[in-house]
Parts: C-alpha cells; sequence; structure tokens
C-alpha cells in the first residue's frame, strides 16, 4: 500500500510476525546467575557475537556459525542447568496496515483540523495549534492536569523506529537514546533509514511551498491534505512503510506530558523489520540509562522467553512498561502486552466505544485511551493524523509520566491509579484513560 506521508494519515500499531532470517541463525542466551560463559559456548559450539547488555550481566547474542536455526541445539542447550534460556533471534516483521474495520471518524474534520496551519508556544516550543487543542486531549482530562498538578516528570524510552530529532515540537525534550539496528549512540533518527532526496521533501522550506494546496482525501485507509503534484513526489520517493512511526507515538506522549524526557531507542528499521534482540536490548538499555516509563508500540503473537525476561527485569527496576494490545479487531492475546509487568492499551472512539480495530477482552487489554483520528508529529516539521493501538499506547505513557511527578514512588500503584480513570464496560479493560481522575486518585491518602 502506497502512503503519501505529509499531512494527515492513518497508521496501526506495529504487529510483529517471526520470520527466520535468510544468513547463519543467531540465537539468545540467558545464563544462569553466576555461570561462566566460556564453557557453554565451547561445549556446543558457539560464539559471541555481543553482549545484549551494556555490563556483560548474563544476556547474550551467540551462533554457532552455519545456516538455518537448529531445534535441536536449541533443545541441547535449553537442557543445560547452567542456560535460563536460549532461543532463536528472530527477524521481526512488522504490517503498517489499515486496522481490521474501517475506523469511525470525520476524515473532512480532521483533513480541516491539520489544514489549519495556526502555530502556538506549547512548553517552550512553536506547534500546530490543532495538536495542542485537539478533542483527544480535553477528553481525558490532560488540560487541567499541566495547569494545576504536573507537566510530566523522568524519561519515556520510545522503542520505535527512532524519531525526527529536529522536529521542532521534540527536540527540547529528547535525551539521546541509542540506534541498535546501526550499533550508534545518540538520538536514533528514523531519517537516516531515508535517501537524502526523500528527506529535503519532508524538510520544512519545501513543505512550506507544497501547504499552499489543500483537500485531496486520498483514499479510505488514509487521509491527506495534498494537491495531486504533491502526492506524486512523495509517491515516487517510495518512503517506507512505518517510516514515522516512531516520530508520531513520541508526538503523543509529549503531548500528554510536556516536560518529560523522550529517550529514542531505534530497534526497528523503517520498512517495519526488527531483530528481537533488539528490542531485548533496548528494554535492558532503557532500564539501565535511567527511563522511569518504556513505550512499545508494536505487538506480536508469539511470546519470546527473551522478552518476558527483559521485562522482568524492567520490573524489579519498577520501570513502567505499556504496550499496544494490537488492531485485530479480535478477542486475542498479543505480546509484550499480556507478559505481566506490562499494562496493555486498547482503543477507544471520543464516545468511549471500542474502536473496531481494537482488540479487547483479554489479558493484552489492561486499560483504554482515545486511538482513533489523533493528531500528532510527523517527520520535517509536519504532523499527520492517526489511528490505532500505538498511539493509544503513548497517551498512557505520556500519563504515566504524569503521574510519576504527582507520586514518584507510584510504581506498585500504577495500575490501581489509571483504573480510576473513566469506567468502562466494552471488554477494554477497567477504565479509559482520565489523568485528571488518576492524579486525584494519587493525592488522596490509600492503607
Amino acid at each position: 500500500m502506497t502512503m503519501p506521508r505529509r499531512g494527515g494519515l492513518l497508521a496501526a500499531a506495529l504487529v510483529l510476525c517471526f520470520v527466520q532470517a535468510a544468513s547463519a541463525a543467531q540465537y539468545i542466551l540467558r545464563t544462569a546467575s553466576g555461570a561462566n560463559l566460556s564453557p557453554i559456548l565451547s561445549s556446543y559450539g558457539l560464539v559471541l557475537v555481543k553482549s545484549i547488555t551494556d555490563d556483560g550481566r548474563t544476556v547474550f547474542l551467540v551462533s554457532d556459525g552455519t545456516g538455518p536455526v537448529s531445534s535441536s541445539l536449541v533443545s541441547q542447550v535449553s537442557a543445560d542447568p547452567s542456560v535460563v534460556s536460549f532461543e532463536p533471534d528472530q527477524e521481526i516483521q512488522s504490517s503498517d496496515t489499515p486496522p481490521a474495520a474501517q475506523p469511525v471518524a470525520n476524515p473532512a474534520a480532521l483533513a480541516a483540523a491539520i489544514q489549519d496551519h495556526a502555530v502556538v508556544q506549547y512548553y517552550g516550543a512553536p506547534v500546530r495549534e490543532s495538536y495542542v487543542l485537539q478533542p483527544a486531549l480535553s477528553l481525558i482530562h490532560d488540560p487541567q492536569v499541566l495547569s494545576s498538578y504536573a507537566t510530566g516528570a523522568g524519561i519515556v524510552a520510545v522503542i520505535d523506529t527512532g524519531v525526527d530529532p529536529n522536529h521542532p515540537a521534540l527536540r527540547g525534550v529528547l535525551v539521546p537514546g541509542y540506534d541498535f539496528t546501526r550499533d550508534q549512540p545518540g538520538f536514533a533518527s528514523e531519517l537516516a533509514d531515508l535517501n537524502q532526496s526523500t528527506v529535503a521533501i519532508l524538510d520544512q522550506s519545501t513543505v512550506a511551498i507544497l501547504d499552499k494546496n489543500f483537500g485531496l482525501v486520498l483514499n479510505q485507509s488514509t487521509v491527506a491534505i495534498l494537491d495531486q503534484s504533491t502526492v506524486a513526489i512523495l509517491d515516487g520517493s517510495k518512503l517506507p512503510s512505518d517510516f514515522g512511526h516512531g516520530t508520531m507515538v513520541a508526538g503523543l506522549i509529549h503531548l500528554v506530558a510536556p516536560t518529560a524526557q523522550i529517550m529514542p531507542l531505534k530497534a526497528f528499521a523503517a520498512d517495519g523489520s526488527a531483530d528481537l534482540s533488539n528490542i531485548v536490548r533496548a528494554i535492558y538499555y532503557a532500564v539501565d540509562h535511567g527511563a522511569s516509563v518504556i513505550n512499545m508500540s508494536f505487538s506480536s503473537p508469539v511470546l519470546s522467553p527473551s522478552l518476558s525476561d527483559a521485562i522482568a527485569y524492567a520490573a524489579s527496576h519498577r520501570v513502567m512498561c505499556f504496550a499496544s494490545a494490537g488492531n485485530g479487531g479480535s478477542r486475542v492475546v498479543v505480546y509484550p502486552a499480556a507478559i505481566q509487568g506490562v499494562i496493555g492499551v486498547g482503543s477507544t472512539s471520543l464516545l468511549d466505544k471500542r474502536s473496531p480495530f481494537s482488540n479487547y477482552d483479554t489479558a493484552s487489554v489492561r486499560m483504554a485511551a482515545p486511538g482513533e483520528a489523533l493528531i500528532t508529529t510527523y517527520p520535517g516539521n509536519n504532523y499527520a493524523g492517526v489511528w490505532g493501538t500505538s498511539f493509544s499506547t503513548a497517551l498512557s505513557s505520556g500519563a504515566a509520566a504524569l503521574l510519576l511527578q504527582v507520586k514518584p514512588r507510584i510504581y506498585g500503584g500504577l495500575s490501581d491509579a489509571l483504573e480510576h480513570g473513566h469506567p468502562l464496560d466494552i471488554g477494554m479493560g477497567d477504565a479509559r484513560l482520565d489523568v485528571l481522575s488518576s492524579v486525584l486518585y494519587c493525592l488522596l491518602p490509600h492503607d
């Protein structure tokens, strides 16, 4: 599906599928505490590729130097008493496809909102007025919290496709993260996945010229405010399917908690592909580098022991984890949302109805948040209209940063606070996100 990327667009949550890589098989090895790595490697003909954690603790990426994954090797190594877990490092493919059912929203109204180029100052940065004044923000009572109680604290780590580090709305709150796809520290720019000619199309000065024409609704899955010539230019650039996803997620976190810091951790390429080991590395990295909240706007039908171990490590350090419940529109369990220690988030409309595309009524859905027709940041000083549980999750992660400022030791009571949002009885957890209700709950004495 070709998806022009200027203006508004529909973007679903990253949905992950595990596929076997074509190159020599690699495996994620977790050793028992105190175990010596060298005998394990020599016993099974393995070589160390890299440590998953910075300090070389107990999690490693290893290889046997051969071709396909060996199920017999997995069985043998897994049975070793010095080994806690041993699994193939799967290549993951995300799917930025439209949700299973058409969102209930007014594309024309969304297009009109994004066409409005009025600029306001939002915590020291110039942003679109329609971004700040969008209905979802009022629905969750965020403006009241920002004006009277909290504006956000701590670091929210975003495991995604990276960010646009130069977007005016975001650059003042970003802290250095890591690009695991290139093994480079820094601000993990998703623009690095594009060629220079495509980056130029997204440049602010270019967009200022193109923005003179508006009004085209491209199709059922994409709302865009582009003239035909702009569409042709962007189509020719062949933007990767998931380009911009991380910037869009970060924009909604910032919208809810504007003084919280955001740490971009790039585990996904712009085409939506990732290695499981990079996602696991990103979780450990976030914990070890001071994150208070981890946002994971992706889902998989497959439970990974290594992913579960990483989540447990985050929980042991009182790091709050949020993940999207998925866009299948069905009762299906997905991960990491269903892993203990993670709050899975589904999507609701502005009328507090379940979004037709949102998964529901499973362990993957602990709570809900608006996820339809949201306006958020997009690379190149642009803005987009988005749908999907990815973005419900981002709002919820931002809310956690607010609660962290109100009650710094809230970790153990986070779920209780969020469950005191707007009550729901539609298979979407106990409540829809209402940050004012949750903040007031935090301020009350509890046994």
